[in-house]
Formats: structure tokens, C-alpha cells, sequence
């Protein structure tokens, strides 16, 4: 053998499930009531600034009212100030059974005219809104009070300046009422939530009845039973999942057929070898010449030999189209180092027909991703096919060329293959007339196969120069890590 160290031709190529089971009832309703009880607390939050909001809107209008009263009480005469403010106005002022009402006048000096002391002094501000009633929230004797405060001129002209005047009360009745309006808004909701509950349950219910029919025409389906399920009535977000497990039934049902067919087929192909081994024995049986008895006996050898290569090549087969050898480990395989340690296998047979065989790899690293027991069958089979075919004194050269994609090229000087029969090569037990080589018709469908499993791609041509097949084989490429880093495959089946 020998090894050929090419350099690199850029080319083109071609390229929750932890054992609890989720509920899409339980879900949906989770998402439905999750937002209720997240905005009751803002609802209630926002209830209570509304009510507040509501409570505030009589009261200062009535403590409005009392501040211009107040201030139309308030003259000034012989640069005096008087308050024409009589005693049962006062009475009346203060008759409140729930709140404490204060009043305060002030001078544009700031001295008390009249009132409570007990009022927070507002500071005058020429600029400000003058005859206009103002409002403001403050604390006497540890009472959150609601303040009414105006600034005003006494006399006209305006000469005396400007004079405040204040109505403050406590807050008893305001809260009181407020109290009232979130009572009566929010002890409905203590009824209707649990009620909207119950609602949105058995709506919920009513809506994922399809679905339950849905499982119920499926449970009633014989196990032979690959036909489509009809989407006629069906809702229109249950349909697409419909149509892909209808698609899916299709595909199994193709498989199916491919394994009977494959069955039968294998059946035919095993009939051959064992009857020719059966007429063997019979003739070495009868025979008394010990010459025509070795004879038979090398017939007997070569149809067993013709029968393992069968049976083998089934297995290999089988194996490649199993779903659980889609799932074996993924490895990183270097291509050069996998064809460099099969190539040795085949030495002796290459030799024994004379045959130049060549190894000529690529300088740049082939990393892909793959399973290795599989990618030795698939190329013993292009190399075993070269062998077979190519004639004494031939050539024979597996290459490795490195582009975007990993390739893969097993070429020969056989008879080669016309053109018209590379597609059908790949079919099972498909084998080429007047070849005169045996073979099971097996090789070049497993190489499919397993390419199909590692999402590689296989193509016959004949080669530049001369007759012969040259076999392309193209996986999706690796790059190889820094130096230091590790490479850890994906850890997903191939296919």
C-alpha cells in the first residue's frame, strides 16, 4: 500500500421528558388565572386611590364654599380690620359629630385676625393665585387634616394688602366614605372571581373536547391501522399536528412496505447460495473419484463463502436501517487516521490481484461527526466494490479533500458503471449484467444508507481521465479547536 500525501484542492462540495407528564388543561388554566390573581392586588390598590379620589370631590367643595364665606366676612375700615363674624355663624362652623373643623385668619403681616392657632401659617406670595381656593393635606395634633386656604384683599382699593384665610378639617368622613366605595366595589369580585374560576374551568373543559375525541378515535384504532385521521372537523390549531403525525403514519407504513419487500427479497437472494450448496454436497456424495469429490467439496466452500457474504451484507444492511443504531454514540472522527487503519485490512487482497492501491490524504485535518463501527462498513464496502471490479494489474486510490465539506473519493480503472445504472446501483440486490464478479447486490445500498444516517451525501461519476468509477462520499465538516480546547461533539442522534 501506499501512502500519498497530496496537497489540499479547494473545491466545492454538497452539503422534556424527566418522567412527569405535563397537562395543556392544567397549563392553559395556570396562564388564565395567574394574571387574575396578579391584578386583583393592583385592582384593589387602584380601587382605593379612585375612592379616595371620590371622597375628596364633596368635601372640598363644601370647605371651599366655607373659605369664601370667610373671606366675604373680612373688611377693613379706618385701616382696621374687622371680622363680622357672629357667634352662632361659629356654632355652626364647628357643628360637625364626625370631624374637627379649624379656621384661620391672618393679616398681611401674618398676625391671627381670627381662629385657631393651631393651623400650619401659609406662607404669602404676591405672585400667587389670588381669590382662588387652594388645597393642601398637613397633620394637626398628630390628625391628618384636609386644608381650604385663599389669599384675598380686604378693602378697596386694595390698599391693606393681602389677607389668608383658612378651613381645615379631619379626614373621618373622607376615609369613611371612601371605605364604603371599596366595599361596594370590591365585595362583588369576592363573588364573581370564584364564579369567573368556575367558568373559565369548564369553558376550558369544553374547548379541549376535541382533543379528548381526538384520543379516543385513536385508542379505538386497530394496531394495523395506518390510514390518515381526518381533518375535517377538526380545530384549527389541532390541525397542523394532525396533518404531521398523518405524515408520519405515511412514512412508517413506507417502511413497512420496504421491510417486507426486503424480507422477501432476502429471502430469494438466500435461495441461491443454499441450493447451489445443497447440489454440491449431493454430487460430493455420490461421487467415488476423489478428485471430483475435492472438487465439489471447493464448490461447497465457495457457495458458503457466497452465503455469509450474503448473510453479512443483510445484517450490515438491517443494522444501518434499525432506529436504534441511529442512536449510538457521536464521536469526532478524524478521516485521514479511520481510512489510514482500514486501508491495512485490505492490503493482501490488493496484492494478491496485484492491484496498485493508494492512499493519498488531504494536508488539512477531516474532522466529522459520525459513528465509527458504521463508517468502517460503509467504506469497506467502496473499497471492497473496487476490488472486486477492478481487473489484475489495476489501480485503485481513496483520497480525502478538504473544502467547507469533509470528501471522501474511492476510485478504480474497473469496467466502471454507465451512467443510465448509477441511480439504481443504490437499489437493494440491483446488480449490473456481464460483470462477471459475484456479489450480493448489497454494497452500494448500505453505503446509502449510512451516508443518509451521518446527513452525507454519495455520488457515482466516472473519473477525468480513463474508465473506471469514481465513488464521492461528502459529510458536513468540523473545524478543528484551538489548540488547548476540547472538542465535545453534539450530543444528538446523526439523523
Amino acid at each position: 500500500m501506499q501512502i500519498r500525501r497530496r496537497k489540499t484542492r479547494k473545491g466545492a462540495g454538497d452539503e422534556h421528558a424527566s418522567g412527569s407528564q405535563n397537562s395543556l388543561f392544567g397549563e392553559i388554566l395556570d396562564w388564565m388565572l395567574a394574571p387574575l390573581l396578579f391584578l386583583w392586588p393592583i385592582s384593589i390598590i387602584a380601587t382605593h386611590h379612585v375612592a379616595n379620589s371620590i371622597a375628596n370631590q364633596p368635601y372640598d367643595q363644601s370647605l371651599a364654599e366655607n373659605v369664601r364665606t370667610l373671606g366675604r366676612l373680612i373688611s377693613v375700615r379706618d385701616d382696621k380690620v374687622h371680622v363680622d363674624f357672629p357667634a352662632p355663624a361659629r356654632l355652626l362652623l364647628r357643628a360637625d359629630e364626625e370631624d374637627t373643623i379649624y379656621f384661620q385668619v391672618r393679616s398681611p403681616h401674618g398676625e391671627i385676625v381670627a381662629g385657631d392657632a393651631d393651623l400650619p401659617q401659609v406662607s404669602l406670595d404676591a405672585s400667587g393665585p389670588v381669590d382662588q381656593v387652594l388645597f393642601r393635606d398637613d397633620e394637626i395634633a398628630g390628625d391628618d387634616v384636609r386644608i381650604a386656604f385663599m389669599q384675598f384683599h380686604a378693602g378697596n382699593p386694595p390698599s391693606a394688602g393681602l389677607f389668608v384665610v383658612q378651613v381645615a378639617e379631619t379626614r373621618v368622613k373622607r376615609s369613611n366614605l371612601a371605605s364604603r366605595v371599596v366595599a361596594g366595589v370590591l365585595l362583588p369580585q369576592f363573588a364573581i372571581i370564584p364564579m369567573a374560576v368556575i367558568l373559565v374551568y369548564f369553558g376550558l373543559g369544553r374547548g379541549i373536547s376535541p382533543l379528548n375525541r381526538l384520543q379516543r378515535l385513536i385508542k379505538r384504532r386497530r394496531p394495523s391501522d395506518l390510514s390518515p385521521i381526518g381533518t375535517t372537523d377538526l380545530p384549527e390549531e389541532v390541525r397542523p399536528v394532525i396533518v404531521a403525525f398523518n405524515d408520519m403514519m405515511e412514512r412508517l407504513e413506507q417502511n413497512l412496505h420496504a421491510q417486507q419487500r426486503f424480507i422477501g427479497d432476502a429471502a430469494h437472494q438466500m435461495r441461491t447460495p443454499l441450493t447451489g450448496l445443497k447440489m454440491q454436497t449431493e454430487l460430493a456424495l455420490n461421487e467415488s473419484d476423489p478428485a471430483q469429490v475435492r472438487e465439489s467439496l471447493k464448490g461447497i466452500a465457495r457457495s458458503t463463502d457466497r452465503a455469509a457474504h450474503l448473510i453479512n451484507q443483510l445484517l450490515a444492511l438491517a443494522r444501518a436501517e434499525a432506529s436504534f443504531e441511529k442512536l449510538y454514540a457521536v464521536e469526532l472522527i478524524d478521516l485521514a487516521a479511520l481510512l489510514r487503519d482500514m486501508a491495512e485490512d485490505f492490503v493482501p487482497r490488493a496484492l494478491a490481484k496485484q492491484i496498485d492501491f493508494g492512499l493519498e490524504l488531504a494536508d488539512e485535518q477531516l474532522l466529522i461527526e459520525g459513528n465509527p463501527l458504521m463508517l468502517r462498513e460503509m467504506f469497506s464496502n467502496l473499497i471492497d466494490n473496487a476490488i472486486k471490479y477492478t481487473p489484475v494489474g489495476g489501480k485503485i486510490t481513496v483520497r480525502t479533500r478538504a473544502s467547507e465539506f469533509a470528501i471522501v473519493e474511492v476510485e478504480d480503472n474497473g469496467p466502471g458503471i454507465p451512467e443510465s445504472e448509477r441511480d439504481l446501483v443504490f437499489e437493494r440486490f440491483y446488480r449490473i449484467l456481464g460483470t462477471g464478479a459475484d456479489g450480493s447486490g448489497l454494497g452500494l445500498p448500505i453505503v446509502r444508507e449510512i451516508a443518509d444516517i451521518h446527513r452525507a451525501n454519495v455520488v457515482l461519476r466516472a473519473p477525468q481521465h480513463g474508465t473506471g468509477t469514481l465513488a464521492i462520499v461528502t459529510f458536513p465538516r468540523r473545524r478543528a479547536k484551538p489548540a488547548g480546547e476540547a472538542i465535545v461533539p453534539d450530543a444528538f442522534p446523526l439523523a
